[in-house]
This record gives structure tokens, sequence and C-alpha cells, in this order.
């Protein structure tokens, strides 16, 4: 039997299964697009990065709406540890997965300008890729996903 539970239990998990799908199809584009020396190649790979941050996006919606209801509905309340640590945690990761993107973003837009004017890889491009601080903001944006998957399962 379908209960209001189990659909909002499916579409929390939907949005998980979207925001982690996301997370890994706007993280995988920008490691590959990082070992490329051609603009073109590298405006093509990070439009895939892109895409994932949209659908990231969609499951971060998805994720902290039917979340939010499923707490209502569980009966933990807003007050439990592990319901607080969560939105804590998804909020720091969403900041920093924001802040990581930036530069990504930037090196898309510079790498189709790089292309579209048939000029090749420049340091300011090579930069931008490099970026060693949003490289570890990234990172521990998903690591945090990780440890917040940790609370929902174990619930400590």
């Amino acid at each position: 039997m379908v209960t209001t539970y189990t659909v909002a239990l499916f579409c929390h998990v939907l949005g998980v299964l979207l925001f982690a799908s996301g997370i890994v199809l706007a993280g995988a584009p920008f490691e590959i697009a990082r070992r490329r020396s051609s603009p073109a190649e590298i405006t093509a790979i990070l439009g895939i990065a892109r895409a994932g941050a949209m659908l990231a996006s969609l499951g971060m919606i998805l994720v902290l709406g039917f979340g939010l209801w499923l707490v209502h509905l569980s009966g933990f309340g807003f007050s439990t540890g592990w319901v607080q640590a969560a939105l804590a945690l998804f909020v720091v990761a969403l900041a920093l997965g924001g802040y990581g993107g930036q530069r990504p973003k930037r090196a898309r837009l510079h790498a189709a300008d790089l292309a579209a004017t048939g000029r090749p890889l420049d340091a300011k491009l090579r930069q931008l890729l490099d970026d060693r601080v949003s490289r570890a903001a990234n990172y521990t944006s998903a690591l945090i996903v990780l440890g917040i998957l940790a609370l929902m399962i174990f619930k400590p």
C-alpha cells in the first residue's frame, strides 16, 4: 500500500540519486578537462560538468524538500541531533560546492573564448583548471555528502 511516507521516501531517495550522480557528473569531467590541452575539448568536457551541476541542483531541491517532509512525517523532529547535523552539513556542502564550482565555470567560459578565437591554452586557463582551493572545496563537499549519507542511514 502506498502511503504519504513511502511517496516522500521515494522522492527523497530519488533526490539523493540525482544529487549524487550530479556531483559525479560535475566532478569527473572537470578532472578529465584538467588533463586536456585543447580549449575546444576543455569547453566541450566542461559543458558536461555544467549538466552535472544542474542535475545536482535538481537533486538538492528534492533532497531538501522531501527530507524535511520525511522528518515531519517520521516523528524524529527537527530537534533530533542527527537531523540538525545533517542539515548543517548540507548547508556547508552546498556552500563549498558552490564556491568550488566558480573556477570551473570561469574555466569553461575562458576556454570557450579561446576556442572561438582559435587561440591555444593559456596560463590563465591552466591556472583556473589547476586551482587547488577550488578542488579542495569540491572534494571536501563530496566527503561531507558521504557523511550526511552515513547520518541518514545510521541515525546516531
